[in-house]
This record gives C-alpha cells, sequence and structure tokens, in this order.
C-alpha cells in the first residue's frame, strides 16, 4: 500500500495561502493564471490515471473522500463538519451541486449565504482536502427533481436529461454561470478540485445516446480541465459511459464490488478504480423504518474495497437535512417520499455528532497515514429547552384574505405553471383550489402529491396516488369546494422525472362533467409568505380550532444557543418555522419523530416558531437533545 505521504494531501500552511489568493480573484473575477505564483506552476498534470494508479502529478495518489453537501449543513457547521473528515483520515471532499437552489428562477442566481459553494471549497482546502466537484444538472442526491429547477416543466414538451433543445439550452445558461465560479478553483489553477464528474448515474436512465458527450463537452468547452468521471451503479454501468471518460461505480456490498473488478476491466483495460459512492447507510422514507447499515459490515466492506486496489468515497459521511421543502421522492411501485432528516445512518449523524462508523473508519485510514491524523473536534453541545404552549392561531381561512388576490382560471393550472414569481411558476409547498359547486356526487381528478378536500371549512377527506375519487355529500345551494394540495417531492431517480409536475394535473370533475371558474392560491411558505403576518392578525387558540392553521410562539433563550430537537407528540403533519427558517416537513406516520434545530438559528434572547398544521394540533411543543428516527431496520 502506498503510504500516505506519497498522497501529497494540501498542507494548512498551502491551504491558507490559496484561500486568500483564491478568494481574491473569486471576489474580482481576475485570471488566475497573471498571479499564480511560479512555485506553484508545477500544476501541470493534475489528477490523472496511470496503469492501474490515480497519480497527482508523479506521485501515486489514493482517493480517500468522504460526501458532505454544504446545501444540507447550515453554513455556521460548515468548519466542523470538514474537521472531522480530515480527523477521520479523509483526503478528499466531494458534493454536489443542486441546479434548483442555485437557479431558483431562471436567469436569477444564489451563491450566497448556506448556497455560496465557492466559500465551501475553499474551506476545504483550508483545511486539508482536495475536492471532486459533482455539477450534475442532474444529481439525484435524494433531492426534489434531483436537483433540476421545476421551472423546466412548464414546457409541456420537456425531455429532461437528454439533447431535447429547452433542456440543454437552459443547462448551456446555468453551466456559463456555474463554471466561471468553479473554473478559477480547479488544482491547475491552484484551487482544490482535481477532478469534475459528468453527470450523474446516466446509465440507469439512458434515454439520448448524445447526452452525455454534450454533457462533457460542455464542460470542457467552459474550462473545465481536470479529470473527468462518470457515476454509475450496477444497473446502469454498462450504459454511463462515455468516451474519453473514467467510469467509477456506486455499490453498498462486497457483491457488487466483485462486479467492479471484472467489468470495469473489461471495458476499460487496466485503469484506476474507484468505488464514487460507498453507501454507508440509506435514505428514510415517509411511513417506513430507519434504515440502518452496521458500522463492522460497513469496514469490512471498505476494507474489502481498498483491498481490491481501489480509490474510494464515502457517501454519506454526513448525510445533513433536507431542510425546507427539498427533499425528493421514489415512484416505482408506489409513490414515497423522502423524510426531512437525511441522516442516511452516515459515519456522522444529522447533527454531526460521531458514531461507531467513525471510530472504526478513522482507525482504518489513519494506518495509511505516515503522521498522526488531527483530533477529532469536540462534540457539540446539544439542549432540552422548557416545553411551549403556543397561544396565538390563525386558520388558513383567515390567512387568505391578506396574502393578495388569488389568480383566477377557468381551469385548474398546476403548480409549475402558476403565474407567480415573475412567470417562473411554484416550485415548492402548498397550492389551493378554490371554486363554487351546487350540487354532491363523485369528485375525480389527478391531484399530486396529496389533496385535502373541504366543502366550505369543512374536511372531508384526502385525494392522492391511490384514492383518486371522493363522495361529495349532500349540499344546499352553492358551496365552495377547497383542495389544499401539497408538493411533498418531485420524483429524483427514475424513468418518471418528466412526469413530476405538481398541483390538479389537468381538469377536476364532479360526475365526470369538468369544474370551472377556479381561484387558485399559491402558498410557498417563503420567508415573505410570513412577513403579511402582520402582529395583530393572530388570535388566541380556541376550544376547537379551524384547520389547517398556523400556530405562533415565542420562547427566550438565556445563555448561549446550543442544537436541539423539537419533538411533536400530538400534532398530525405540518411544517416548522422557527425564526424565519423552515426546518422541514413532520408527519406522525413516522419513522422520524423529531427535526433538527441547529444552535445558530436559534438567537440568544426572542426566538419564534410557526407551525403550519393541516389536521391536527397538539397541545406542547417539546425539545429534546436526543434525535429519533424510528424504528431501525437493516438494510438489505
Amino acid at each position: 500500500m502506498t503510504t500516505w505521504s506519497l498522497r501529497r494531501r494540501p498542507g494548512r500552511t498551502l491551504g491558507l495561502l490559496l484561500l486568500v489568493i483564491l478568494s481574491f480573484l473569486v471576489i474580482r473575477r481576475l485570471e488566475w493564471s497573471t498571479l499564480i505564483p511560479a512555485w506553484l506552476r508545477h500544476r501541470q498534470l493534475g489528477l490523472h490515471t496511470k496503469g492501474q494508479h490515480f497519480m497527482l502529478e508523479d506521485s501515486i495518489f489514493w482517493i480517500f473522500g468522504g460526501s458532505i453537501h454544504y446545501f444540507r449543513v447550515p453554513r455556521e457547521y460548515w468548519r466542523d463538519r470538514l474537521l472531522k473528515m480530515r480527523a477521520c483520515g479523509l483526503n478528499t471532499l466531494t458534493t454536489y451541486v443542486p441546479w434548483n437552489l442555485h437557479e431558483p428562477e431562471r436567469g436569477k442566481f444564489n451563491f450566497s449565504g448556506n448556497l455560496d459553494l465557492e466559500a465551501f471549497v475553499l474551506m476545504a482546502a483550508e483545511i486539508g482536502l482536495w475536492v471532486i466537484l459533482r455539477p450534475g444538472p442532474y444529481i439525484c442526491s435524494e433531492i426534489d427533481l434531483g436537483g433540476l429547477p421545476s421551472w423546466l416543466l412548464q414546457d409541456s414538451g420537456m425531455k429532461l436529461r437528454t439533447t431535447y433543445k429547452g433542456f440543454t439550452e437552459a443547462v448551456d445558461l446555468y453551466f456559463d454561470h456555474l463554471m466561471s465560479r468553479v473554473v478559477p478553483l480547479q488544482y491547475k489553477h491552484g484551487g482544490p478540485i482535481i477532478a469534475v464528474q459528468v453527470e450523474n448515474e446516466y446509465g440507469s436512465y439512458d434515454r439520448d445516446p448524445a447526452y452525455m458527450p454534450y454533457i462533457r463537452k460542455a464542460l470542457e468547452d467552459r474550462g473545465i480541465i481536470e479529470l473527468l468521471l462518470t457515476s454509475d451503479n450496477k444497473d446502469g454501468l454498462k450504459k454511463g459511459m462515455v468516451h474519453g471518460v473514467l467510469a467509477t461505480i456506486n455499490l453498498q456490498t462486497r457483491e457488487e464490488l466483485q462486479l467492479m473488478n471484472t467489468f470495469l476491466v473489461s471495458v476499460q483495460g487496466i485503469q484506476p478504480k474507484m468505488v464514487m459512492e460507498y453507501w454507508t447507510g440509506w435514505f428514510d422514507s415517509w411511513g417506513g423504518p430507519h434504515n440502518i447499515l452496521d458500522s463492522s459490515e460497513v469496514l469490512e466492506t471498505v476494507t474489502s474495497i481498498v483491498d481490491a486496489g481501489s480509490s474510494v468515497n464515502l457517501y454519506m459521511f454526513h448525510g445533513g437535512t433536507n431542510f425546507g421543502f427539498i427533499n425528493g421522492a421514489m415512484h416505482f411501485h408506489e409513490y414515497k417520499s423522502d423524510v426531512t432528516s437525511y441522516d442516511y445512518d452516515a459515519v456522522l449523524t444529522e447533527a454531526g455528532d460521531y458514531t461507531a462508523k467513525y471510530s472504526k473508519l478513522r482507525e482504518f485510514f489513519g494506518s495509511f497515514s505516515d503522521a498522526p491524523l488531527p483530533p477529532p473536534p469536540k462534540p457539540l453541545p446539544k439542549m432540552t429547552y422548557e416545553p411551549l404552549i403556543p397561544v396565538v392561531y390563525l386558520s388558513l381561512w383567515d390567512v387568505l384574505s391578506f396574502i393578495g388576490e388569488p389568480i383566477k382560471s377557468e381551469k385548474p393550472i398546476n403548480m409549475e405553471n402558476l403565474p407567480v414569481n415573475e412567470g417562473n411558476g411554484q416550485a415548492f409547498g402548498y397550492i389551493l383550489y378554490e371554486t363554487i359547486i351546487t350540487s354532491s356526487g363523485t369528485l375525480s381528478g389527478v391531484v399530486r402529491d396529496r389533496g385535502q378536500v373541504f366543502l366550505d371549512t369543512v374536511s372531508i377527506g384526502f385525494m392522492d396516488y391511490k384514492t383518486t375519487k371522493i363522495v361529495i355529500p349532500l349540499i344546499q345551494g352553492y358551496t365552495f369546494l377547497r383542495i389544499l394540495v401539497e408538493n411533498r417531492g418531485r420524483v429524483n431517480y427514475g424513468n418518471n422525472i418528466d412526469d413530476q409536475r405538481k398541483g390538479i394535473i389537468g381538469n377536476l370533475y364532479l360526475n365526470d362533467s369538468p369544474l370551472k371558474k377556479f381561484r387558485i392560491y399559491s402558498l410557498d411558505m417563503k420567508k415573505s409568505f410570513f412577513q403579511r403576518f402582520s402582529i395583530d392578525k393572530w388570535t388566541h387558540i380556541p376550544d376547537v380550532p379551524t384547520f389547517p392553521a398556523f400556530f405562533f410562539c415565542g420562547f427566550v433563550i438565556g445563555s448561549s444557543p446550543s442544537d436541539t430537537f423539537l419533538k411533536l407528540e400530538g400534532w398530525e403533519k405540518g411544517v416548522i418555522f422557527v425564526n424565519g427558517q423552515n426546518l422541514g416537513r413532520y408527519w406522525n406516520i413516522g419513522p422520524q419523530e423529531t427535526l433538527y434545530l441547529p444552535g445558530p438559528w436559534l438567537f440568544r434572547g426572542n426566538n419564534q416558531i410557526i407551525i403550519f398544521e393541516e389536521v391536527m394540533a397538539g397541545s406542547v411543543i417539546q425539545f429534546t437533545d436526543t434525535p429519533y428516527l424510528g424504528r431501525n431496520q437493516y438494510i438489505h
């Protein structure tokens, strides 16, 4: 085994210097080559292949990587998580880049705050980590629509992940912007990015043979000069390769490792082998168990991967959280949306705490180092705050009067095509449809993903994938028919990603006759949505609240805030907002029973919590210092 010193990890001094220079260049948008020091100009070969080895310049290089997604971790904790990665003996960070979060509206880009990709990459360099970037445009990642922006679906003929003109034009504009930020951060320009992935698991999709060559060219034409990689699971490995790009594999078992050894050699010849995603755990879906993988099995598989002469990336090293509405979904035999937690049973927990996997892997990777590993940072403190009792609330029906005029339409309009957000439609959240009916009968239609049906303000049931019809009881005269539809998450993996429009899709029928004249409310629940809730609008909670409703309570923290977890016993289904931050969804069907609340999102002094509850409210909001993600089930 090649010693750790041969891997030439970036030193702290070099990292600090690069951080200063690169930050200056990024801010000034200067050409890196004009200022590159002579002593860095030896960076000519970068990461490349030589026989069965990766080489970094003229030295054999083993990639010991781990995945952390900056958009799933509070920015204040990036350094903590990266230091823990470095202390585990890893030398490379891998991260996806979510297009849907960076370009929420066509042509309007956001790389600030928790989406500051450049700051994240530079921080990794400072800490002593190389970076493999996975920019997509599709990333899967258990994120809504696999990271593709929902406004793409405004085009009724859209063919995602193909060379369809409407898709490639959007990708080109996005890559124009993204790559202008990424190019200066490449290794050969003095940065930490040593490789870039071409799309993600395309072999499992395989709709257009011209697509992967197009993505490769799109990267290279915009200045990507580092080693290019593909990444596919066993189902897509044969079809996901592209000429001139090194193929890597995603897997979880030692049996799949044998596939890598035989197939990759047969099609690539003698080339370095890499497991781009060794799945250290798995994600969870609402209504299912909490998936876990035994730490001893993880160590055995990682050992087998390295013994087979392969580099490895731990997916996930730290999963984090699907804050807000960003979670994705799966839809094969049935639709299943992902929970808010992206703990993943990873090497670090959702809140960044150490696990048994961490200690075993640290010992393993440390055995390859020619110097002692840096000490792991101390665990961050957790706090159990006093329970809170909401005292004021607003029913959704009261809220409608001051959130603005509804959209008027003869027919229902799906979420993506609503004339809101300067023509970009609505990406996440809820949408309320309202019309008038004068008779009873059978209501039918396509509702995505879950619609609560009301007569005036009385709930009469739900429509979803399984329940496509509901009986309207006898009514007298003109009655408001209302359907509150939730986008529970667009599919992130599978062949049906083109069919992920949300809301009411097509006509809504009563006794087979299409209903007309709708009033439609966009309930995206962004920060601007809540800015319309002036304090004088809230009222004391009645003995029998009217649902759906918003519940409010304030609380004071006297000391420095710490991480905590919210628990909502007695509440049924909804979303929690703390100091304007959307913590994500809760649902009493489990498995997840607590929501992670990072300490940096709390204030010393006054704090505010707003809960949007769809069905039934509990009496208190509880805090705990221990997460509970549900009944454990070992992954098979």
